[in-house]
């Protein structure tokens, strides 16, 4: 199991696709750190920091539950400190913690376009930055971005959502540039799913039931995580993945197996 006793820090992995990566590694006996800010249960949304990380146990691995607002530097800096203390360093950092708010220029409130670019792209940022000192220390380090490609920087992207959009391809400039800055030394890629994923966000913002039921599941994307951080770091990097190209790759063609319902026509997801 080339996942055994990797330390896995992960940001907002409560639940959907964060949740589902550490559980896939964890399966292989990773450390997932839960690094999110949900410590008390939502009438809305499933899970807490601690059920999370219960989850990682009993899939194998080792959970830890970490109370962190990726917008405050202090506590990324307790959370690093606590997944250092406890397994001894960091080998994986997964920028999944995002916010989404699709209103148009006009009727997006200041405070939750601040709100996205925080937790976006500048905590994407400050994770990196923060993790950055003991993923050098690892013998394969990896960070994952789950934002989108850079080629779909078009008007057609930016148009409807500008505030939304800025935030999210923010973490993928974050990708090109700590791709250069470490090259060779750390793997720095991002991740992004061809269709929507059947997530909490997509049941609650973009059309409930109706869209769940076109989408696929969070397993797609932890399969294909699986899959790029395993690869050689020092030579594996500055990549925008899209899932299902990753699992082509790796000789898996058949994919219905993700569809919440097989057979039906699937909802392309942003960007792509």
């Amino acid at each position: 199991m080339i996942y055994k006793d990797k330390t896995v820090f992960i940001s907002g992995g409560t639940r959907g696709i964060g949740h589902a990566i550490g559980l896939k590694l964890a399966s292989e006996g990773a450390n997932v750190v839960i690094a999110a800010k949900t410590t008390e249960p939502h009438p809305k949304l499933p899970g807490t920091i601690y059920s999370a990380a219960e989850d990682m146990d009993r899939a194998g691995g080792k959970g830890l539950a970490v109370k962190c607002d990726i917008r405050n530097e202090e506590e990324v800096d307790a959370a690093v400190k606590k997944a250092v203390d406890t397994f001894g360093g960091i080998d994986i950092l997964i920028n999944n913690a995002s916010a989404i708010n699709l209103s148009p220029t006009l009727q997006l409130e200041m405070k939750r376009y601040d709100l996205m670019q925080g937790i976006n792209t500048r905590g994407t940022f400050l994770c990196a930055q923060k993790c950055i000192p003991f993923l050098l220390k690892s013998e394969n380090p990896h960070i994952l971005m789950l934002s989108p490609p850079l080629s779909s920087i078009q008007e057609r992207w930016f148009a409807p959502h500008l505030g939304y959009s800025i935030a999210k391809f923010g973490m993928s400039l974050c990708v090109l540039g700590l791709t250069g800055e470490y090259r060779g030394k750390i793997a720095v890629n991002a991740l992004w799913p061809r269709t929507t994923i059947a997530t909490a966000a997509v049941q609650n913002l973009l059309g409930g039931d109706s869209i769940m039921n076109t989408s696929r599941k969070p397993e797609i994307m932890a399969d294909a995580a699986y899959f790029i951080l395993k690869r050689d770091a020092r030579s594996n990097t500055g990549n925008f993945f899209i899932d299902d190209e990753v699992l082509n790759n790796e000789g898996i063609l058949d994919l219905e197996i993700y569809s919440v319902k097989p057979g039906q026509q699937l909802t392309p997801d942003f960007f792509v």
